[in-house]
């Protein structure tokens, strides 16, 4: 009876939190000044860069099309895949360059650059974050391993790897592997000016049919007393989250790390806690993923499942599945993965008719809980399928968004820009708004600065984005974007590398005319 009557609490409990998260959605969608607004860009195969391999100059110009194209639209942060399987898209003492990069694993790009270097620099001018994103276990998409660079750590350390569905994989269960792992992420952050670490739902791979995961001689060896494989695989998991969220933090404190999880935790048929889905496959039960327990001891700063399911689909429905996140955020902030690729991937008749994900931002923006969107993946942006990008720039991103604050990773504002002014030139066309630049350290550093713009009789609010001008990396503006006549009041703001808006500047005034 006891054990009973917990349950049913625990069942009015969760229920009590849809409501609450469901009623939050009943109210209008207001412009967000702070809202995450990412997109993926894969490599994994050239998915969305590069498009060919032995051309360095053409890789960069088409990256910086990209990064354009994604800034027009109102994107703020862009999720790089740097190592897509053992390799990298960066300069490596440990892993060889990527044959996806290259076309041949150990070869460096000619003429010679380093693309997260590359991409780092150019999206900040951008005043975008750049997630560094990194799949941990994976090491070839098959089992012909011709392909790996002779250096490559799976010939020197071959214990450490196991076959499974036709790939290679690093064996979870081993703890050289997940110190191994940890100094991949732990050397990434310190060498490069990344704003976050990111893992999307590759844990345990998921499962091929007929075949078992062949781990048994490790966890006969190394069970660390857990008589439970699952649960033991499952802890293998926790613990090399844990490492790396531990090692990001003590490398550089304002690094987010963050996870991208396949969109269902657990299905509340097998789970009281769990979402009113019936999906076939679950983050917990077969990647071994517990989401939930990694949110509630704080061992990732954001979660952002990826829910590519449409409005009401009835196994996986959008609407349920992003208010149960919601609920189960555990204050850590929550984003939503959105199928940008769904356009041309579904076939089903909510993905044939304008706009699925428009819809779906409909519903979830009005949501407290919701900080923002991650966006799979970058080619959709090029395209414009069903006009997403003209739904989104006149609509939920008409206006400038800074990224969300995470209340979890301590820290606090720089100081204000000071003696804001206004240089004249020989007309109004070369008149220009300059201020002293910020100068911080420690994480203080200035990420970009926000102009803010107030008609003369117009109320200050500095919570509003619609009187946000621009972000930028220098301390200085030309005034000749300003194309309607009246008397301007600007003031300018610093945000910084955790995040957070200092105070505005002094205030000056500026006539067009």
């Amino acid at each position: 009876m006891i054990l009973t009557y917990k349950k049913h609490m625990k069942k009015r409990v969760f229920l009590f939190l849809l409501a609450v998260a469901s009623a939050t959605c009943l109210f209008g969608n207001s412009p967000k000044k702070h809202e995450m607004r990412a997109v993926w860009i894969a490599t994994v195969a050239g998915i969305d860069w590069p498009s060919q391999k032995k051309d360095a100059e053409l890789q960069k110009t088409e990256m910086l099309e990209m990064l354009d194209s994604l800034r027009a639209v109102g994107i703020n942060a862009v999720v790089f895949q740097v190592r897509p399987t053992s390799d990298a898209f960066y300069q490596s003492d440990m892993e060889p360059w990527s044959h996806y990069l290259t076309g041949e694993q150990g070869r460096a790009p000619e003429p010679y650059y380093d693309p997260l270097k590359f991409v780092t620099e150019e999206a900040h001018k951008r005043c975008m974050e750049v997630h560094a994103w990194i799949n941990p276990y994976r090491v070839t998409n098959g089992e012909n391993t011709k392909m790996l660079n002779k250096g490559h750590i799976y010939y020197k350390r071959p214990e450490l790897f196991l076959k499974y569905g036709g790939k290679i994989y690093f064996n979870p269960g081993l703890q050289e592997v997940r110190d191994y792992l940890t100094v991949v992420v732990s050397d990434i952050v310190r060498s490069y000016d990344i704003d976050a670490v990111h893992l999307d739902d590759y844990f345990y791979p998921y499962k091929v049919a007929g075949a078992e995961f062949p781990d048994d001689a490790t966890f006969r060896s190394c069970s660390r007393g857990i008589f439970d494989k699952e649960e033991w695989r499952r802890d293998n998991v926790n613990l090399i989250v844990e490492q790396i969220h531990k090692a990001v933090k003590e490398a550089k404190p304002w690094v987010e790390f963050g996870i991208s999880p396949f969109g269902v935790w657990r299905n509340n048929s097998d789970d009281l806690r769990g979402s009113d889905t019936r999906a076939g496959c679950t983050n917990y039960d077969e990647l071994y993923a517990d989401v939930l327990l990694w949110l509630e001891r704080g061992w990732i700063d954001y979660v952002t499942p990826q829910l590519y399911w449409e409005i009401g689909k009835d196994v996986a429905d959008y609407e349920e599945l992003s208010n149960w996140w919601g609920a189960y955020s555990f204050g850590r902030n929550y984003y939503i993965g959105l199928y940008a690729s769904g356009f041309e991937v579904n076939k089903t008749e909510p993905w044939k008719r304008p706009n699925e994900l428009v819809r779906q931002m409909d519903f979830s923006s009005a949501c407290e809980e919701v900080k923002g969107y991650f966006f799979y993946s970058a080619k959709p942006f090029l395209k414009n399928p069903q006009g997403l990008c003209d739904s989104l720039r006149k609509g939920s991103f008409r206006y400038p968004a800074l990224v969300p604050l995470n209340e979890a990773i301590e820290g606090g504002p720089s100081i204000s820009p000071e003696n804001l002014h206004v240089k004249k030139g020989s007309d109004r066309f070369t008149d220009i708004l300059r201020w002293d630049r910020v100068q911080e350290t420690g994480g203080y550093e200035v990420a970009y600065y926000v102009i803010y713009a107030f008609k003369d009789g117009e109320a200050v609010d500095f919570d509003n984005p619609e009187n946000i001008v621009r972000k930028t990396r220098v301390p200085v503006m030309n005034l000749t974007n300003l194309t309607e006549e009246g008397i301007y009041k600007f003031a300018v703001t610093a945000v910084n590398r955790f995040k957070h808006e200092s105070a505005p500047s002094n205030f000056v005034e500026y006539e067009v005319r």
